[in-house]
């Protein structure tokens, strides 16, 4: 079970307190008792006594800010926590150790106190650098400034008076009107055309009618309500408040956002997962070292000295500093590619996303409804949305078309807002209904100035749209008759054509027969299953001698024909998807990240648009899709045959957890619509569940709740409503789904980065422990001094490991599985294993080799040095002869031994320069990388920069005991540095060739990636792959089959010596390792799915037990070890 995830009891007690909300807002609705209970007369609304008594008693309708953190609470985090916490351990053992030679000592040397205190700098110059990036992006938020309406008109004592909205109080009259945002949470008792925009709650983009009817049992769908903070776009209403502040819809769901408990971040558990690590390391070789002291004959203050000295050099003090710069880089780079990101840590975030939940309306899709298809002419046409009109998708000059585009800009009350004509016409912003916007775009753009034909043909009469009729008429004096009038409508197809005699085809006008009117129903059902909403035009032309210019129209009597009209065609609309996301969401595949839509849209419109973004992929089939393929009822088709399904909120709502999880797990393609922003929870716990780590996208109040539960929330940033901003970790500046691509890849990069920076870093501390190891267990000078460590972990290692962040994506990293955050840790075995057991012992090797040689060369041969050191740190002795018998006074010694100092970091920082080099790529030879990092050349141009100023600048013997060195002495290390990049060289290549150590074993064929469970790659969230890192397991397997090799060959001559106890030795020996490589073989053979090598073994296992059962014969079967693999031993 995903860590935070519910128990069952808790899943039954938050459905059972949503059922009671739902039954609260269904009370709500029903005003037969309401409005006596508020004491509102309807007419007269409240008495200002009772509404002051009312706010006294609710207090201010406004939303309780949600709860924030105090700042010292925040800095304090930066302080202690993490990585952080690990540095102040060091600082204070360094204190301690500091004091106990103040203690113990005359003359105590001061290293330790400088490194405690550099250690504690370090930590509070690097959290106030990670607090102050913070604070910057927090400040960029402003939560709920913009939600709450500034004024509302409310009906006190009879009298309209305007009000700050705070306030409005339960019971209150409120008047509204197009371009209001709603104030409170609105019964409504009267409307006359109202419409309102609830996309921001419900996630549907088309404007919703709003009337005193009450339509539907669930409340977000019943048109006898608005909502809080949602807006009005046209016609007015009258209502009574119902919910104020806190209670509202809204409310309710920024309550639920706020109250949410967050876990850690990846890259948060990344870092403790390594803490541990480094802690456990340095605890077990300091504890070792404690116990070997004293066993070597240490005092306990001497051995507790070198226990806090060895973890101390176990602790990277400068990779604090590394991965903070290194996410702030980042968070910087995605800053100019429109992602901003308010917590460092969300950058790395992303970058381990495997799932995304993603709301449709404005995320996916531009909320901005556009016309896409229009029939005329018994055809179906594209749209043509293009600025200069270079589609050519249909005929303009056809005659249907200009009395079709002519109804379509007459029988429309949207307008341009003004000073917009140097903006393009698809993105000037419109004062009106969004349908009625985009019919007005589409014959600006086709035809030309709407405003002129309005001018020309001016309107005289008008009825509005309403919920009975389901159409909107007006009537305009027509330019081209002198005295003529013309009738235009549109609406619902099928109201419009019951209206309509005659269809226009061509420019002529068919009477309407059984044929049209299934050609009608074609198109129709065609467009409506596109998930578009489709609206019917028709005309009449009024007789001028009926109708005359100045003629009075009576639209509540209805003086004009109504009927026998002249159907034009269809024109349908749909808010279309942002163009870039369909290649989104193509690369998010790729990358093994599977994208889920989540929102309230009708279902139809929701796999429309999953199916054209490429949520739901070609070819694709849902249940509906097969039943209706194979003409069978629903239920006789098996859900596991679909690959795609949509699912509705109402169904969501019945669903158990088992069958959620069993349909996120089976299905690769899911839509969910119709649902609520608690589905949209439990959604993403059920992601959570499958062990998935959950980006969601959305720019609606009615997403924060889930942008707030999942690891990471993604929120847009113009679209995006302020509680959805608040929730989210990061936010898209450009509302462009596509940027989230973007936003996975720096996630990765930065991951591969922080892994090559870590790796970089901790390979020196073997240089730096071992040191200490020789000081204790050989007695010999210390070869490197806590000062120098110092300027090498908080000095030259600093600028390169901070370059690698700057380090390019390799090609294959969005084609990479999203890493399993349980297997694939930024710091885990094999890492170790190559920084410890392999680079970072050539280095010890390097600077052992110039050590000995800077003191050969003062007279002191290695053989001498052994058990020297209580002679060389004793201050009163000024007589230690070296190898030639030459005396030497103890500060002539520590010159020598501080020049040893000097040297050992020198031949550091030479052997680190390969290191670099080497960790710029995972599998890429640094031959095909290439040096296109500049801030990596200038880093090692730094390092080396450093090294020489460190080791000539007049005064460093005094302040840092650091002395100048021979040129000779700088080449020591050279060769090591060399055999460095040679080495991981030839590995990476032998890793290209043979991926996974397959060149150890003959019969096996290179698998580059192959997965675990490799029979269904998508119905896991997290694909276990056989990915070679830079540190991946090839010593492991050199390790383990050249032992096993060993074991075969020598049990095998102790079988050609024939002697009883060697032949019984050999028996033991070798069908042990027989059992041993089988069992290896098999685990191997699993992941490539081949057996055969198991089998092999078998069989000369076989006939070994028969030549042993027959020992006198001669031993013919040697040879038929060359399968085994064994003839190179044998031969040799």
């Amino acid at each position: 079970v995903h860590e935070g995830s519910p128990t069952a009891a808790e899943n039954v007690a938050r459905k059972r307190k949503k059922d009671m909300d739902l039954e609260e807002l269904k009370r709500e609705v029903i005003m037969r008792d309401r409005i006596p209970i508020f004491g509102t007369a309807v007419l007269q609304g409240l008495t200002n006594a009772q509404a002051l008594e009312i706010l006294a008693r609710d207090g201010p309708n406004a939303l309780t800010p949600p709860p924030t953190t105090p700042e010292w609470v925040k800095f304090c985090r930066q302080l202690f926590g993490g990585f952080s916490i690990l540095l102040w351990i060091g600082a204070i053992l360094c204190f301690l150790a500091y004091s106990i030679q103040t203690v113990t000592e005359e003359e105590p040397i001061n290293d330790n106190l400088y490194l405690g205190v550099v250690l504690a700098a370090v930590v509070i110059i690097t959290g106030c650098f990670s607090y102050y990036q913070e604070a910057k992006s927090s400040r960029i938020m402003d939560s709920f400034k913009n939600m709450v309406p500034q004024q509302a008109l409310v009906i006190r004592e009879g009298e309209k008076m305007q009000i700050n909205a705070e306030a409005v109080v339960l019971g209150d009259l409120v008047e509204i009107k197009g371009g209001d945002r709603i104030p409170a949470d609105l019964r409504i008792i009267s409307a006359n055309g109202c419409k309102v925009d609830n996309s921001s709650l419900t996630g549907e983009s088309e404007p919703q009618t709003r009337s005193p009817e009450f339509t539907h049992e669930n409340p977000l769908e019943t048109r006898n309500i608005c909502f809080f903070s949602t807006n009005c776009v046209e016609g007015t209403a009258h209502g009574v408040v119902i919910a104020t502040g806190d209670h509202t819809v809204m409310g309710r769901i920024a309550s639920l956002a706020s109250g949410l408990e967050v876990g850690q971040t990846p890259i948060n558990r990344e870092i403790e997962h390594f803490i541990h690590i480094i802690t456990g390391v340095a605890v077990f070789l300091g504890v070792s070292f404690f116990i070997l002291s004293l066993i070597l004959g240490y005092t306990w203050l001497e051995a507790v000295i070198f226990l806090i000295g060895i973890i101390v050099a176990n602790v990277p003090e400068g990779l604090l500093a590394t991965v903070t710069v290194c996410l702030t880089l980042t968070a910087k780079r995605m800053a100019r590619k429109n992602c901003l990101v308010k917590n460092l840590e969300a950058v790395e975030t992303l970058g381990s996303t495997s799932t995304i939940c993603s709301d449709k309306t404005g995320t996916l899709t531009q909320n901005r409804m556009t016309v896409a298809h229009m029939w005329f002419d018994n055809e179906i046409h594209d749209a043509d949305t293009t600025e200069d009109q270079s589609g050519n998708t249909f005929d303009k000059t056809s005659p249907t078309w200009t009395a079709l585009a002519r109804v379509a800009g007459l029988c429309n009350r949207a307008v341009f807002r003004p000073g917009q004509e140097h903006v393009s016409i698809m993105k000037r912003n419109t004062a009106g209904d969004a349908s009625e916007s985009a019919l007005l775009k589409c014959i600006e753009l086709s035809c030309g100035c709407v405003r002129t034909l309005r001018e020309r043909n001016p309107k005289v009469a008008e009825i509005p749209f309403n919920s009975t009729n389901k159409y909107q008429l007006s009537i305009h004096e027509l330019e081209e008759t002198p005295n003529g009038h013309i009738l235009v409508m549109k609406g619902a197809p099928e109201r419009i054509l019951d209206r309509c005699s005659t269809i226009m085809i061509t420019g002529e006008e068919f009477p309407i027969d059984d044929d049209w009117k299934e050609a009608f129903q074609n198109a129709y059902l065609e467009l409506g299953g596109l998930g578009e909403r489709v609206l019917g035009f028709c005309h009449i032309l009024l007789p001028p001698s009926q109708f005359p210019r100045g003629f009075e129209f009576d639209c509540d009597n209805e003086n004009f024909p109504t009927e026998q009209l002249c159907f034009l065609g269809l024109m349908s609309m749909i808010d279309p998807p942002r163009a870039a996301v369909p290649d989104a969401v193509g690369k998010c595949r790729s990358a093994g990240i599977k994208v889920i839509m989540v929102t309230g849209d009708h279902p139809i419109t929701a796999k429309a648009i999953a199916k054209g973004v490429g949520i739901i992929s070609e070819g694709n089939e849902t249940v509906e899709d097969i039943a209706e393929r194979l003409n069978i009822p629903l239920g006789q088709v098996n859900p596991r045959d679909a690959k795609a399904c949509v699912i509705h909120g109402s169904d969501l709502k019945d669903m158990s957890t088992e069958y959620l999880d069993d349909l996120l797990k089976n299905h690769t393609e899911i839509v969910f619509a119709r649902t609520s922003p608690q589905q949209k929870l439990i959604i993403v716990e059920g992601c959570q569940r499958q062990g998935a780590i959950v980006a969601v996208t959305g720019d609606g109040v009615n997403d924060s709740p889930a942008l707030k539960k999942a690891d990471i929330g993604v929120a847009m940033g113009i679209a995006g409503s302020d509680v959805s901003k608040q929730a989210a970790d990061m936010i898209l500046l450009d509302d462009n789904f596509a940027s989230i691509v973007t936003g996975v890849e720096e996630g990765r990069l930065i991951f591969d980065n922080l892994k090559k920076s870590i790796a970089y870093t901790l390979t020196s501390n073997i240089p730096e422990i071992t040191p200490f190891l020789l000081f204790i267990l050989a007695s010999v000078p210390l070869p490197l001094g806590t000062v120098t460590i110092l300027c090498i972990d908080l000095g030259t290692d600093m600028v390169p490991a901070i370059s690698l962040a700057y380090e390019t994506a390799e090609s294959d990293i969005m084609k990479r599985q999203p890493r399993n955050p349980r297997s694939d840790k930024l710091v885990n075995e094999r890492l170790i294993s190559m920084a410890y057991g392999q680079i970072g012992m050539i280095q010890a090797l390097g600077g052992f080799f110039t050590y000995f040689v800077i003191l050969a060369e003062n007279g002191f041969l290695p053989q001498r040095l052994l058990g020297i050191r209580l002679d060389w740190d004793d201050r009163n002795n000024n007589e230690v002869e070296d190898s030639y018998g030459q005396e030497w006074t103890y500060e002539q010694r520590k010159i020598v031994e501080f020049t040893c100092h000097t040297s050992f970091f020198v031949s550091i920082v030479v052997v680190q320069w390969a290191d670099l080099i080497i960790c710029k790529t995972r599998r890429n030879s640094v031959f095909q990388q290439g040096m296109k990092n500049r801030i990596l050349i200038f880093g090692l141009c730094a390092e080396t920069a450093l090294a020489a100023f460190l080791s000539y600048c007049p005064g460093m013997d005094i302040a840092l005991r650091m002395y100048p060195l021979k040129i000779s002495w700088w080449f020591c290390a050279f060769p090591y540095s060399l055999l460095i990049f040679t080495y991981d060289e030839i590995r990476k290549l032998i890793l290209r060739r043979y991926p996974g150590g397959e060149f150890l074993i003959p019969d096996k064929r290179p698998t580059i990636f192959r997965s675990r469970n490799s029979h269904s790659k998508t119905s896991r969230s997290h694909t276990e792959t056989e990915e070679c890192h830079p540190y991946c397991g090839f010593a492991l397997y050199v390790r383990q089959y050249v032992c096993l090799r060993f074991i075969l060959l020598y049990s095998l001559l102790l079988c050609r010596l024939g002697r009883e106890g060697d032949l019984l030795l050999a028996n033991e020996k070798f069908l042990h390792a027989c059992d041993f490589m089988v069992s290896l073989h098999g685990t191997v053979d699993d992941r490539v799915g081949k057996t055969n090598r198991g089998s092999s073994v078998i069989k000369h296992r076989t006939v070994l037990e028969h030549h042993l059962s027959n020992r006198n014969q001669p031993f013919p079967i040697i040879t038929d070890f060359n399968v085994a693999g064994l003839n190179p031993y044998i031969s040799s």
